[in-house]
């Protein structure tokens, strides 16, 4: 499915090499002003350019195609598109026999039954992360006072991510990162224990976000070296203030009112400049693999964006199902 959200519900769609790619929302409510031009700024931190990112880029304006009238949503399900303008399709004809290793080229392949567009990773590329951002920057106006922000905090295994960055340009390699959100003003209450817990509806939507691989929260692995005295976050005010915040601003699975903070594992890009064995499916040999196409020496680079926006649609989602969200006048 590439749906979700109970309420303020996303549906993804398209395709890397496609015509269009792009989001549809549906639970937004009415009357939130909404400019395409609001979408630019967090359209312009997941773009590529900076060193380590491919070399492929888009102009990627938001076209709104229903769902807001005189700059106001209407109630109604709003779609967001984009157009694919600068693709290299070509890139790809070979990997229809020899798919990459560690990437879905050979599980789309045999899920699909060949019928899927293999074109720069298809329906599965990171590019889909663009209609993910569109949702996020319209949840973010509905979240508001809460404020998210992520960061990347190391690359390739270095806190410092530029000189991990040119070791991996240097060796024709790809290295991953760890990015971290923090979210503050959130109140308390929401989520719900076991199978709707807070952090079962973050980790449900970060793991859409192609390469990752892991997510902890608050003190997360760290935890299991502590032991409970240690641990514990003691309370120092009526309002539910702790004086420490390994929880991560969750406790039995609900909001607590102390800040959210998770990190996330970002696994190294699939595809790499330096030459690979793989299988090829069509001769039954191994062979020797040498990746065309444009791709990101360090993907983590532009996760923390994407991250902020799927985190607010989870935080979009509860507000309206607890009905915690003032009416637009």
């Amino acid at each position: 499915m590439n749906t979700f959200g109970r309420i303020f519900r996303v549906h993804i769609y398209g395709e890397s090499h496609g015509t269009e790619l792009g989001v549809l929302i549906d639970g937004c409510p009415a009357g939130l002003e909404i400019d395409e031009k609001e979408f630019l700024t967090d359209i312009q931190r997941r773009k590529a350019g900076a060193k380590g990112t491919t070399p492929r880029t888009e102009e990627d304006w938001p076209m709104i195609k229903s769902g807001v009238f005189n700059g106001k949503t209407t109630g109604a399900p709003i779609i967001i598109g984009f157009e694919n303008k600068n693709t290299k399709s070509e890139d790809y004809n070979e990997l229809l026999a020899t798919p990459r290793p560690g990437h879905a080229d050979y599980t789309a392949k045999m899920k699909f039954g060949g019928f899927n567009d293999y074109r720069g990773g298809g329906h599965f590329s990171g590019r889909l992360t663009l209609g993910l951002i569109a949702a996020g920057v319209i949840a973010k106006k509905i979240i508001n006072p809460i404020m998210v922000k992520a960061t990347l905090i190391e690359a390739g295994g270095l806190k410092d991510s530029e000189k991990a960055i040119e070791n991996a340009i240097k060796n024709n390699d790809s290295i991953g990162g760890i990015v971290e959100c923090c979210a503050k003003n959130v109140p308390i209450g929401l989520g719900e224990p076991f199978f709707d817990s807070f952090e079962s509806l973050i980790s449900h939507i970060v793991f859409a976000i192609p390469a990752i691989k892991g997510i902890e929260f608050g003190s997360g692995f760290q935890s299991a070296k502590m032991t409970g005295s240690q641990h514990n976050d003691a309370f120092v005010d009526v309002n539910g203030k702790t004086n420490t915040n390994f929880s991560g601003g969750i406790s039995g699975g609900i909001t607590n009112g102390n800040e959210i903070y998770f990190r996330v594992a970002v696994k190294p890009t699939s595809s790499i400049a330096a030459p690979q064995q793989t299988m090829n499916f069509e001769s039954g040999i191994i062979e020797k693999l040498e990746i065309k196409g444009r791709h990101d020496t360090c993907i983590a680079l532009r996760v923390p964006v994407v991250l902020e926006a799927v985190t607010a649609i989870v935080l979009a989602d509860l507000l309206i199902l607890e009905q915690r969200i003032p009416r637009i006048k």
